[in-house]
């Protein structure tokens, strides 16, 4: 972990971020991601030897234990902390609850008042409500935001402008979802490469279209095209068709579709 982070910085990274959060099986199985926290003394000497390799700031990323009858984000923040970790975000559940039900703020709320450091709490922000709502219950310093920016990049600067205004900004307008989602297509062609990119570009394009007129039909027909140069043909005819028509996009999506 070490020798990878100063690799890391040395190829120009500004920041090391250690993701001990992953709830997946095959990260899990091979004692990393959030299975990592059943080991505390091992991940002392892991973010010791990270934050004593590297020159420029180290963070965290956890959840709150690995499952309910054995939570201890609290024990892990003091260790992050004393370790010199610079940052520490939780996401508010436990290895075992994956992404179901509800995430648990008050952990959260605990850890945040049991360290010094910045905490940045992550786990079912959905709307600039939500955020506020979040930053208010747990103390934290910050929010991260997951799942409910996929096809959704503009939150960030909802939930910016909510937070200092109390206000809403308008949603975005169709003719800029599609700006978005072709420069996003677009790098991810490039990024992956074509067959790669195509099949990775499947997902984003069903996020960016989700709430829009006619697109359970329009993700079905896009999930069978073989090439980018197909794909791109088809969201140009579906936002041609979305303008038409005049849309307007569609907010208040309820939290599992966000997830789904």
């Amino acid at each position: 972990m070490a020798r990878a982070a100063k690799h890391n910085v040395d190829a120009g990274a500004q920041i090391i971020d250690i993701n001990m959060g992953c709830p997946a099986k095959k990260i899990c199985n091979v004692m990393a991601g959030s299975a990592l926290m059943q080991n505390e003394a091992l991940v002392a000497k892991i973010l010791e030897a990270v934050v004593g390799a590297v020159n420029v700031p180290v963070t965290l990323k956890t959840r709150t234990g690995w499952d309910k009858s054995n939570k201890n984000a609290i024990n892990i923040a003091r260790i992050a902390e004393a370790s010199g970790i610079q940052a520490l975000a939780i996401h508010g559940r436990t290895r075992a609850c994956a992404y179901t039900g509800e995430a648990e703020y008050e952990t959260i709320a605990a850890v945040k008042a049991e360290i010094k450091i910045p905490v940045i709490a992550n786990g079912d922000i959905t709307t600039p409500e939500k955020a506020r709502f979040v930053l208010e219950t747990t103390g934290a310093d910050a929010v991260m935001i997951g799942r409910a920016a996929q096809g959704r990049p503009w939150l960030f600067r909802e939930i910016e402008h909510f937070l200092q205004s109390g206000e809403h900004l308008a949603a975005p307008q169709v003719d800029e979802v599609q700006r978005v989602l072709v420069a996003h297509m677009h790098e991810l062609y490039e990024f992956y490469g074509e067959h790669t990119g195509t099949r990775v570009a499947r997902k984003h394009i069903s996020w960016y279209t989700r709430g829009l007129e006619g697109s359970a039909k329009f993700r079905h027909h896009m999930n069978e095209l073989p090439t980018s140069a197909e794909q791109m043909m088809a969201v140009g005819e579906f936002f041609d068709q979305q303008l038409q028509r005049g849309t307007l996009l569609q907010y208040g999506l309820q939290e599992e579709e966000l997830a789904a």
